[in-house]
């Protein structure tokens, strides 16, 4: 398949032209976004966010930047659309951006939906939703030929999140499959900038302590409007299974930072899990 094309039974972007450029103008605008002199290394998992590539692109390349390419990343996001299961995964297909198409591993991605009472396969959950999707231009800019598994939460049940991660592990030491855990999400929404900083901080130390239970205690208490908390905490739980012993704040920024309006802002995270 070459760049550009989309095979008839590809998932189309839903969000090409509005989240990120919808023509091959994309790659650039990727490279735009990276980081000068990063280097990259061996990591276990990571957290990137999914805002429009404006507000929250900087941060995902400079997470995109440090890792050393592996053959497939798992990753998993929350589901905004409300359709589909409650833990959704793809075995099979592939997925289309401007860029050309990222393929799903299906030995992977089957281990880890066998290993796992709660994931379904569903593509309708998958459909419409942009957490996921719009980590692949960053993969087809930066680790070309990479497969990736998809993974959408619903289900905000710590039980179905530590099933899930255990279900990743388990897929990945069967397969041996060279993988990152990559979790799809951003912090705090629509509020002041200090409110932000302040409760961020909060669920960013969980994620530093791969503490998945941590991190929906803090996410409750403090009532931190993170909207992949749930796909965070099961990428924890992988991260922890597959030999990871800490997370890695890369960058923190706002959605202020791009539209000058610093009382209403979403925050956005970009760690490694080592």
């Amino acid at each position: 398949m070459t760049p550009g094309t989309v095979g008839a039974a590809s998932r189309r972007p839903a969000v090409a032209g509005t989240f990120y450029a919808g023509t091959e103008r994309l790659r650039d605008q990727v490279r735009g976004l990276l980081p000068e002199g990063a280097r990259r290394q061996a990591v276990v998992g990571a957290v990137a966010p999914h805002a429009g590539f404006t507000y929250s692109g900087r941060v995902a390349a400079a997470v995109y930047a440090r890792i050393e390419p592996p053959a497939t990343l798992v990753i998993l996001g929350p589901n905004h659309t409300g359709m589909g299961a409650q833990a959704a995964i793809m075995t099979e297909g592939a997925w289309a951006t401007p860029l050309g198409e990222v393929g799903i591993d299906r030995a992977l991605a089957r281990a880890i939906a066998e290993a796992s009472p709660t994931l379904a396969e569903d593509p309708l959950a998958h459909l419409d939703e942009h957490s996921i999707e719009v980590q692949l231009p960053f993969i087809q800019v930066l680790m070309p030929g990479a497969q990736f598994v998809p993974i959408c939460l619903m289900s905000q049940s710590l039980g179905v999140c530590r099933d899930v991660g255990h279900a990743v592990a388990e897929g990945v030491r069967q397969t041996g499959r060279p993988a990152v855990i990559v979790a799809s999400t951003d912090m705090s929404h629509y509020v002041p900038q200090e409110v932000a900083e302040r409760k961020d901080r909060q669920a960013i130390a969980a994620v530093e302590a791969l503490d998945a239970e941590g991190l929906f205690a803090v996410v409750r208490r403090e009532r931190i409007s993170m909207c992949g908390f749930h796909p965070t905490a099961a990428a924890l739980v992988a991260a922890r299974e597959l030999g990871a012993t800490a997370g890695h704040l890369v960058q923190y920024a706002t959605s202020g930072e791009a539209s000058g309006d610093f009382q209403q802002v979403v925050g956005y995270a970009g760690l490694l899990l080592i």
